[in-house]
């Protein structure tokens, strides 16, 4: 068996991404910005920043910090529900990256556009449906994200052990598995289902180089495995967020659009006030037990990747 430590991935995943680990960083709004996004991409991975925040100035100044912080590969996020600048398609053009996922939004908007500049494009989808539009509209790959990940969601919510296998069985582009993703265990789990790497969001929102204050990364390190709410149902988006008194209270109601509850986010991802907003976190904060910083993570997460693949391997191949 190949030692953990010199196994090296090689799949499409890494050669469009030109990336060492197929392990990509969710593009959270105000969160997914430089310090974060390098400290992934130096680990071998890919970081993302996000536009889902509209603060396209500030992105702006995050990208070329990045190019300070990183000569690593990176990419760039395009929430369509969020993003209002109409020229939002060229702003991303304009700062030169290579790879661009976009979310929240038509398939049809802007893959064509970014194709014909040059660029590598992934979109994100929670149903077999939207991966074979995705697919027809000419995406180079998908990133198929499970209902029990965290953040924005469909309403009609399809966990990751269902939906991987059913896409894959369906489509032949390139694959990135979120929802659920924390470990090497639960990577070679999306493997197993079809996937060629995998996109972290909670793990990332805390760790070391997290910008959220550590009253959400503590949170997060005490949630039990139940302590995420699915909300808004009746109303697209859903999310799914940390239990706290204000989601607990919208999770059965069915009249109140929990969009119009985010309140004062930024006192909640920067000034720890947990009730000033709505914590997006998916289920496996209950798998998170620490702050680490995120080279230890990548690294841990790669060799027990290796590490499981080839117990299973020497225990059922033998």
């Amino acid at each position: 068996m190949q030692p953990a430590h010199s196994a090296t991935f090689e799949n499409r995943v890494t050669r469009m991404l030109g990336v060492e680990i197929p392990i990509v960083q969710a593009p959270m709004g105000w969160i997914a910005r430089s310090t974060l996004a390098s400290a992934v991409s130096n680990a071998g991975a890919l970081g993302i920043i996000e536009t889902s925040s509209g603060e396209l100035d500030a992105v702006r100044g995050e990208i070329l910090k990045m190019r300070e912080l990183t000569d690593k590969p990176f990419g760039v996020n395009i929430a369509q529900a969020f993003v209002r600048d109409p020229n939002i398609v060229q702003f991303v053009i304009d700062q030169g990256v290579q790879f661009v996922t976009t979310s929240a939004g038509n398939p049809e908007r802007y893959t064509e556009e970014l194709k014909n500049a040059g660029l590598t494009v992934f979109h994100v989808v929670p149903s077999l449906g939207a991966a074979k539009k995705a697919v027809a509209c000419g995406v180079d790959g998908l990133v198929v994200e499970g209902g029990e990940g965290g953040g924005f969601k469909n309403p009609r919510e399809v966990a990751s052990m269902v939906l991987l296998p059913l896409v894959r069985s369906q489509v032949d582009v390139p694959v990135i598995a979120a929802g659920g993703f924390v470990d090497g265990r639960s990577m070679a789990a999306a493997f197993a289902l079809g996937a060629e790497g995998v996109q972290m969001g909670t793990r990332m929102v805390s760790a070391a180089e997290s910008p959220v204050h550590e009253n959400w990364k503590n949170a997060v390190i005490q949630a039990k495995e139940t302590d995420t709410v699915f909300l808004n149902r009746h109303a697209s988006p859903a999310l799914r967020a940390l239990r706290t008194d204000k989601t607990s209270r919208l999770e059965y109601d069915t009249e109140t659009n929990a969009m119009t509850e985010f309140g004062t986010a930024l006192d909640l991802y920067f000034g720890g006030d947990m009730e000033a907003s709505i914590a997006l976190s998916g289920q496996v904060c209950g798998r998170i037990d620490a702050v680490r910083p995120v080279a230890e993570i990548i690294a841990e997460v790669r060799d027990q990747f290796f590490q499981e693949i080839g117990r299973l391997a020497k225990e059922y191949l033998a």
